[in-house]
């Protein structure tokens, strides 16, 4: 049902004890960056609801793993759930660049960064099951869900949000509703919030797969003149396999016979994992760049996808929903705790000011990385090759490179203060 916005004035401020509110916040989506926001906020003074359309069990079940970085298991740790997450997932202790076949290559190592090691791959399932099950005991949160949202009346001092499960309707008052339902955010169009950016001449074509050797941890980075790809060590000698091509290409690869496909993906692995088999699906998805101009307004904010996409290139792209999630929280349950109305945009402006310019850092990194490896120009392949010699030995470069893709380089946060 398509979503509308109202938006109507009001001469006269009113105390929050006098709207009658059903919540302080209603996040919009319940992924694993929404839910990451709502576990924020566990235990906080605020009354938080989660709407989501799918049922939860449905939601859980998608087949996706993720590159998470040391600054998202920091934030999840601080907020108390990543006890319960670390050990069914993998951290890996080595990140190995190169390109293509050439025979240079570029470890990172913990030792580098001065920790224990270089990130974490975690499976969609794994990350939100142990949030659902972190959230059972929350007072404070409630779950509406499955539900649709039809509509949101923006007011100064509150927005009411109509929704619908079932073929039955209810209103909700909340101080806040958080845009936290993808790229394609109904929110955000509704709210007239444009975006700027492009979609890349790439898809990705992504799979699950069963390595005859161990991958010993190690998390591989390769360019090649159609695009990176990347492999991700899954628990049980399984990797995710992330890998970038023209679109006509990557749409060949999904419907090439297996056996084939095997083949050329055991040659673009360089033999190290051995020989492999499918344990999933390829599926293929085209990717973008976006960035919204504004991730605020009177009573809302998006984060997550619903204010930013970024290549797949380094696995920046949840981390980035993470950091805002997790900044968000610090930002709510501060104001909160100094009796501030959270909707109000000099509130929402500390969060946008923090995270947008952060986001927008990793968003020109990422395209840098594609377009730099990417293609076979001469000049292009001489530069890159340099780049990666740079990396091996430049060790202030080196330092700072691993900061940033570790998601360390920016400002620290604290989801629970």
């Amino acid at each position: 049902m398509l979503l509308e916005q109202r938006s109507q004035t009001k001469t006269q401020s009113l105390q929050p004890s006098q709207l009658n509110l059903d919540y302080d916040l209603a996040i919009v989506g319940g992924g694993i960056v929404g839910v990451t926001l709502a576990c924020g906020l566990k235990n906080s003074p605020l009354k938080v609801v989660l709407i989501e359309p799918q049922p939860k069990a449905v939601a859980i079940r998608r087949r996706q793993a993720y590159a998470l970085t040391l600054q998202t298991g920091r934030i999840l740790q601080g907020i108390g759930v990543w006890d319960e997450i670390l050990p069914k997932i993998t951290t890996f202790n080595q990140i190995s660049l190169s390109d293509s076949d050439h025979p240079n290559v570029v470890h990172f190592q913990p030792e580098d960064l001065g920790t224990e090691g270089l990130g974490y791959v975690g499976e969609h399932s794994v990350i939100l099951a142990a949030m659902h099950d972190f959230l059972d005991s929350c007072e404070n949160v409630s779950w509406l869900c499955p539900s649709q949202v039809v509509n949101v009346d923006y007011q100064p001092d509150f927005a009411e949000i109509e929704v619908e499960a079932e073929g039955n309707t209810q209103t909700l008052r909340t101080q806040l509703v958080i845009a936290a339902d993808g790229s394609r955010s109904p929110l955000r169009q509704a709210a007239g919030i444009s975006t700027y950016g492009w979609k890349y001449w790439q898809s990705c074509i992504a799979m699950t797969i069963k390595t005859e050797k161990s991958h010993n941890n190690v998390a591989f980075e390769r360019f090649w003149p159609s695009g990176p790809m990347g492999v991700l060590p899954l628990p049980g000698n399984r990797c995710q396999v992330v890998w970038t091509a023209p679109h006509a290409e990557a749409q060949a690869l999904k419907d090439l016979d297996q056996k084939a496909f095997l083949e050329l993906l055991e040659y673009r692995t360089g033999g190290l994992l051995g020989r492999l088999e499918l344990e999933s699906d390829r599926y293929v998805f085209p990717v973008q760049l976006m960035q919204s101009t504004r991730y605020i307004q009177s009573r809302l904010a998006l984060v997550g996808d619903a204010a930013h996409c970024c290549h797949p290139v380094g696995g920046q792209g949840l981390n980035m929903g993470v950091r805002d999630a997790g900044a968000l929280a610090q930002v709510l349950r501060q104001a909160a705790q100094n009796g501030e109305d959270i909707g109000q945009l000099r509130v929402l402006k500390r969060y946008e000011g923090w995270r947008q310019t952060e986001n927008l850092v990793i968003l020109g990194f990422t395209d840098f990385l594609d377009r730099m490896f990417s293609g076979n120009w001469r000049p292009k392949v001489t530069i890159r090759r340099w780049g990666l010699w740079s990396l091996q030995k430049v060790k202030p470069l080196r330092y700072l490179a691993l900061r940033l893709m570790t998601g360390l380089l920016g400002r620290s946060i604290h989801p629970q203060h």
